[in-house]
């Protein structure tokens, strides 16, 4: 029975590549590959199928276990993110090699996981950038939810000395900490936007009418203002 379930499982396996592969619209894909990422398939389309799936773990770990960008994508979507070990997690994020698949992986599954922390000390200060990274992105969510216990000022030594020559995934990752630092923690807002005007990182970063731009300064203020407007 375990080897005709096996068998199922890879047939699925097979055919949700192919629809996935009849999903790839070379300009979108165009697009993606700007960004690092290696996929064409519409993520509104990805979606749909899903949400027709529903959540099925082990399809899931099946999915993740092929070479295909799309595919790890939907098994994301699909996945039930508190079934995962911590040192599983850290092994699909250090295989996790494309931006779309890392982002997903930590705002979808990792932060939704009671080892969040533990992999957050743990990938904070990985001398692998894109690693590293990672653990950026949770330190700024927390900033947001749970800055209890966070050295803050620390933080702010670190981006300051760092973010300007850091690698772009990594810096992204500091700036957003920065960003959330000087948005939530008035007491720091001063500096933030102060490191942030000097360091200029994202300044020249294009950003589509009434859209926030992604510099900190800006970033903050905007964020602020709405914040007294409401």
């Amino acid at each position: 029975m375990a080897g005709t379930a096996e068998s199922a499982q890879r047939a699925e396996i097979e055919e949700l590549l192919a629809e996935l592969a009849a999903l790839d619209e070379p300009k979108v894909r165009a697009v993606n590959e700007k960004h690092g990422d290696d996929h064409g398939v519409n993520l509104t389309k990805l979606r749909a199928v899903a949400k027709r799936l529903k959540t099925q773990q082990e399809l899931a770990v099946g999915l993740w276990a092929t070479d295909d960008t799309a595919a790890k994508l939907l098994a994301l979507l699909i996945c039930r993110p508190k079934a995962f070990g911590r040192d599983e997690l850290d092994t699909m994020l250090r295989g996790a090699r494309t931006p779309k698949v890392q982002d997903w992986l930590v705002n979808y599954v990792v932060k939704k996981s009671k080892h969040a922390e533990d992999l957050r000390l743990m990938w904070f200060s990985d001398p692998d950038p894109v690693v590293a990274s990672a653990g950026w992105a949770l330190t700024a969510d927390r900033v947001v939810k749970q800055p209890e216990g966070l050295d803050l000022d620390g933080l702010l030594d670190e981006i300051e000395a760092r973010m300007k020559e850091a690698p772009e995934r990594l810096q992204w990752a500091m700036n957003s900490t920065l960003a959330h630092i000087g948005i939530e923690h008035p007491g720091r807002r001063a500096r933030a936007l102060a490191i942030g005007e000097r360091l200029k990182v994202l300044e020249d970063y294009p950003t589509s009418p009434g859209c926030t731009s992604p510099y900190a300064p800006a970033w903050i203020n905007e964020m602020v203002r709405r914040q007294t407007a409401s």
